[in-house]
């Protein structure tokens, strides 16, 4: 078991067969929103659950990052952009592994994955989502 910690609590699951985004889905009108909270940012009704999402999706938007953003300790540059999950439809704004702005167009087929994003002070690796071209994760 790794001693690695996620970058923040209740972002994302490892499952048997891939990682998975816990997103909330509303109760009231079905609609799905990432990160989860209780209450739904499109109905305002309250009571959504978590559930796990993904892992697949479609790329919308790209780009990528050379400098750093303020707080973020990870390796540049990185890929960011959205990502639309199959099934649900949910758009997801997300690191992204690819950093060849040339690999990457509309549609691409994508995975969800978990990576070491960056080291704690104390050593500790900090793991992350990020999206991968389907094929590379």
């Amino acid at each position: 078991m790794s001693d690695a910690r996620p970058v923040a609590p209740d972002l994302f699951v490892a499952a048997s067969d891939g990682a998975r985004l816990l997103a909330g889905r509303c109760r009231s009108c079905a609609r799905h929103h990432f990160p989860a909270s209780p209450v739904c940012p499109y109905c305002g009704a309250d009571g959504a659950a978590a559930e796990p999402v993904g892992p697949t999706g479609r790329l919308w938007l790209w780009t990528v990052v050379t400098t750093r953003p303020p707080g973020y300790r990870g390796t540049l540059p990185y890929g960011f952009g959205v990502v639309e999950l199959d099934r649900i439809g949910l758009r997801v704004v997300t690191r992204l592994t690819e950093t060849r702005l040339g690999h990457l167009h509309a549609g691409q087929p994508m995975r969800l994955v978990v990576e070491t994003l960056c080291a704690d002070d104390d050593g500790t690796p900090v793991e992350a989502w990020a999206f991968a071209p389907e094929g590379e994760a």
